[in-house]
């Protein structure tokens, strides 16, 4: 009777105390996009389908984005891509914003050297020359096989036909809709209290789509649309000009690679400070056995984190513009420049980040950034990440063009030593001037195995996409998760300065958070903390694809 009863109670126990079973992502044959908005997703997959490849499927995805997802898709800003063909060739686009060339070092400060509050980030004066336009033109230039009217057609249907408002795009729009008015002389598409299931649709830009699908490029830089575009920006209090869309060049960049265990890492290179930060930060962790440590365990959080608070130390004092600085890659993703920098970690105690400056070496922005990652039925992979930095750019809206305009401008240091909007320092590497391209946090990377495409990975999250993409490579990588099982894992973050642990709320169990504030780590888990929106493709053993779109947004996975 007494086995009996033990043999009952184990069975109940076991039964009540099975873990959930992981939830797994769109599994597709061929060919997969995953993007913010299903729309934009859809519209990928079906230039896929019509024989397009991953760089056709880009033009299609970003130019749908901006229509589906203006909150951060975009004709108004910029972005950068990294490549993988099949044959294994690798590379990398840069379409960052850049500086106008009226700019000036000083052109945020008052009269005696003080930060104008919100110069930067609201209005035409935040606005950077875009790059949108001119990387889609670029990239299928150089790697493109449809004819670019036709990838652009389908853009233009949705925007004549409209996008159906989400709960959450309800929610974004109220949120910034104080802002609009603010910036905005004339009433703008986003000042109506649009609700869920509403449809938007976009008629002027889908005007404007038109004409760039007739003239191409030069029509965005050098046409009709470029005038309209000076002209507005001008008669809001701007200083870009119809010269600075002239001269503006989207530019080919080699990518920042690495190796982590038995993983070749292929990530962007500056001006984004993704693949420096991603590869400083993986060097350090590689000694440490985070896999034994435990996932989300107070250990392996010490360890990322201590990485982190050193890699964001180095990041505001070295990087920016290549074409500006010299930065020394090699030493900075080197493993005895990793060493170096973890020599004084205790696991006993935090160090502090007033006491961690830039490393010894001879010689900010947005969470409302959008990622997508695509692999196509070749076997080709792109990662994209693009922006318009804070929600709705610089909340400028160019009615008769139906776009809105960045707030690129505070991504440099506005004055070296003062935090950005997203509490990123800046440093002299980073300060304005014209022509230069503004440093960025964005991530899109794509990881190798045995020579082969692994995975595709992204985020928006501004300061917080390096961190993302970062945990969800370990996540699949040490703790063999599938890729939706890694994208819904809760996210910490670390950045340096403000010397705290970012949490997201009710991820991390009492016991561990318990532990790390013992230790002496000081914890931010505010209710509005999002720490990212991953985007990403996993290549499964028997050569699937598992798409893994965050839940934390709208974004879909499509595959076939």
């Amino acid at each position: 009777m007494r086995i009996y009863i033990l043999l009952l109670f184990s069975l109940f126990f076991f039964i009540n105390c099975k873990t959930k079973a992981p939830e797994i992502g769109v599994i597709s044959e061929k060919a997969m996009v995953v993007s913010a908005r299903k729309e934009a997703s859809k519209i990928g997959v079906a230039i896929l389908q019509k024989g397009g490849n991953a760089f056709d499927a880009m033009v299609a995805t970003e130019l749908a984005l901006a229509v589906a997802y203006p909150y951060a898709g975009n004709l108004g800003g910029g972005g950068f891509m990294v490549y993988r063909k099949k044959s294994g060739e690798i590379g990398a686009l840069d379409y960052r914003e850049k500086a106008p060339l009226a700019s000036t070092h000083n052109m945020y400060l008052d009269s005696i050297g003080n930060v104008i509050e919100g110069k930067s980030i609201l209005g035409a004066m935040a606005v950077g020359v875009p790059g949108t336009v001119a990387g889609v033109f670029e990239a299928h230039k150089k790697f493109g096989s449809l004819a670019i009217e036709d990838i652009i057609q389908p853009v233009i249907d949705l925007a004549k036909k409209g996008v159906i408002v989400t709960e959450k795009q309800e929610k974004r729009i109220k949120k910034h809709q104080p802002n609009f008015l603010k910036v905005n002389k004339n009433p703008i598409l986003f000042d109506k209290a649009w609700k869920k299931g509403d449809t938007i649709k976009y008629n002027a830009l889908a005007e404007t789509l038109i004409k760039i699908q007739q003239n191409g490029h030069d029509e965005f830089y050098k046409g009709e649309t470029a005038k309209k575009l000076v002209q507005f920006i001008q008669q809001n209090g701007g200083i870009i000009t119809e010269e600075d869309l002239a001269n503006y060049k989207a530019k080919w960049r080699t990518p920042i690679t690495f190796k982590y265990d038995d993983l070749k890492i292929i990530s962007m290179a500056p001006p984004s400070s993704g693949g420096i930060c991603l590869a400083q930060i993986m060097k350090a962790i590689e000694p440490y056995e985070i896999d034994i440590y435990g996932h989300n365990s107070v250990k392996t959080i010490q360890t990322i984190t201590e990485a982190e608070r050193r890699a964001y130390a180095d990041r505001s004092h070295f990087l920016g513009d290549p074409d500006f600085i010299k930065i020394p890659i090699k030493k900075l993703i080197s493993e005895e420049y990793a060493t170096e920098r973890m020599s004084n970690f205790s696991f006993e105690i935090p160090t502090s980040s007033t006491a961690i400056s830039h490393g010894t070496v001879n010689f900010s922005e947005s969470t409302e950034t959008t990622h997508y990652s695509i692999v196509d039925q070749f076997g080709n992979a792109v990662s994209v990440t693009t922006t318009l930095n804070a929600a709705y750019g610089s909340k400028l809206y160019a009615s008769e063009l139906g776009f809105f305009l960045n707030n690129e401008m505070d991504d440099f240091s506005s004055k070296p030593g003062v935090p950005n909007m997203f509490g990123l320092i800046g440093a002299e590497a980073n300060k304005i001037e014209p022509e230069k391209r503004m440093l960025s946090s964005m991530t899109p990377t794509i990881v190798e195995k045995d020579n082969k495409l692994f995975m595709v990975v992204g985020t928006p999250g501004g300061s917080t996409i390096i961190t993302s993409v970062l945990q969800t490579i370990l996540n699949v990588h040490e703790y063999k998760m599938g890729m939706q099982e890694a994208v819904n894992q809760p996210r910490f973050h670390h950045q340096w300065l403000p010397d705290d642990i970012k949490m997201e709320p009710n991820g991390f169990s009492k016991g561990v958070r318990a532990k790390l504030k013992q230790i002496g780590y000081i914890l931010d888990e505010t209710n509005s903390t999002v720490i990212g929106k991953v985007d990403a493709i996993l290549v499964l053993p028997n050569g699937k694809l598992e798409g893994g779109a965050d839940h934390r947004g709208d974004d879909k996975a499509i595959g076939f």
